[in-house]
């Protein structure tokens, strides 16, 4: 691998700076978003790193992990210190959105290259927007589109929000709203729980009351996980109403179970067993992690892969440069389909609506979802938001 790294750039051409390619993977591997990033990242980006070859236009390709802990001073100071002293030339995942925003602000500063896969706010690629950050796997905007345009389509015509009480849950709330409304729903109303909020009991029984088809969950874990389990044990998906997650993810589903699951609707850029390519890189996954990938674990090395042969492509790990290579060709492989990325950062691809099996459905471990409809990246993310200048 190493002989035909070189081959992308003379040596005279090739530059690598500080004789090694190194990537920081910086994650939340303690707290509520540790299952479907945390480790799983870490393993997926040293996945692409072992795929690769480990070497890079003749150099090593390392790696090193931080710990955020859900903390955007403490996720920004970690930046600092990588890109400053530790030689990082690019850091990856970051979930929650407000963590990813502060480091968004110390890539810009140091002109270092940043890819997020579990910061969902669409301002990172709109009115923050940065030559030097890209964001990979999804946004507030194409999963709250996405699910609501089409679940409206297939008749749910009537909804009522659970909102996190937070910058992403409103933002998932208020594009999943003007979605409905334009496809020719109603949205009925809305109450906002707190971020952490242990006892789900009066928000889901107003949910049930208000009798819309469709309850949105805007929200992610743990609060998402709480509302679908006690909507479970409130009957309402017996009693004829849906739920619909605006975000959720495989590892939601499977602590949630089957049985309390089953016939929630949710949209994702990424599902194990959608075909051979998924299935063969996900078994991998699984034999190192014992569970399946999530849509922000496989953007990782889907990320991490595409990066790297960008640096072989330009001959150097400039960052500008090797942004403007990963732009070139078009991003098909295992995670990502029909894939391009942007002037404005977002890697847009499609994604697919699914809903949660019974449990007489899923006919062996992790068999989980039904694919109920493929949805393009043009029509789920939208055009470039305005608010976007790119600044070099």
């Amino acid at each position: 691998m190493a002989t035909a790294a070189l081959l992308g750039a003379s040596g005279a051409d090739a530059q690598v700076s500080d004789d090694v390619v190194k990537i920081g993977v910086l994650s939340d591997m303690t707290g509520p978003s540790s299952t479907p990033s945390g480790q799983g990242s870490v393993t997926a980006a040293q996945m692409a790193i072992d795929d690769f070859g480990g070497t890079v236009l003749g150099k090593p390709i390392g790696i090193i992990v931080g710990d955020h802990q859900i903390k955007p001073d403490i996720g920004a100071g970690i930046a600092r210190r990588w890109y400053d002293t530790e030689q990082v030339d690019l850091i990856v995942d970051v979930p929650i959105s407000a963590v990813g925003l502060a480091v968004q602000n110390v890539a810009n500063d140091r002109k270092k290259l940043l890819i997020v896969h579990s910061t969902g706010t669409a301002d990172f690629h709109g009115k923050f927007c940065s030559p030097y950050t890209m964001q990979w796997v999804f946004d507030t905007h194409a999963l709250a589109v996405g699910t609501a345009q089409e679940v409206v389509k297939r008749g749910g015509d009537s909804w009522f929000f659970i909102t996190d009480d937070f910058a992403f849950g409103h933002s998932l709330e208020k594009d999943a709203s003007a979605m409905v409304t334009k496809t020719g729903g109603k949205v009925l109303g809305a109450v906002r729980p707190p971020f952490g909020t242990p006892d789900m009991s009066s928000f889901v029984l107003q949910a049930q009351a208000s009798k819309a088809k469709i309850i949105g969950i805007a929200g992610g874990p743990p609060n998402n996980v709480n509302e679908i389990k006690t909507a479970a044990e409130f009957g309402v998906f017996k009693g004829g109403q849906q739920m619909a997650a605006l975000l959720a993810l495989i590892t939601d589903v499977d602590s949630l179970g089957l049985p309390a699951a089953q016939g929630l609707l949710l949209t994702t850029s990424f599902y194990w067993d959608m075909d051979d390519k998924t299935r063969q890189w996900s078994k991998r996954f699984f034999d190192k992690m014992k569970r399946m990938p999530t849509m922000w674990q496989a953007g990782v090395y889907s990320s991490v892969m595409v990066y790297l042969n960008a640096v072989k492509d330009a001959g150097t790990d400039e960052p500008l440069k090797v942004a403007a290579k990963m732009r070139e060709k078009p991003i098909e492989d295992f995670f990502a389909r029909n894939g391009t990325l942007r002037e404005d950062g977002l890697m847009v691809h499609d994604l697919m609506l699914v809903q949660v099996k019974s449990p007489e459905e899923s006919k062996y471990p992790w068999d989980y979802y039904k694919i109920l409809v493929k949805i393009s990246g043009a029509d789920a993310f939208g055009p470039p938001d305005p608010a976007c200048v790119v600044k070099k």
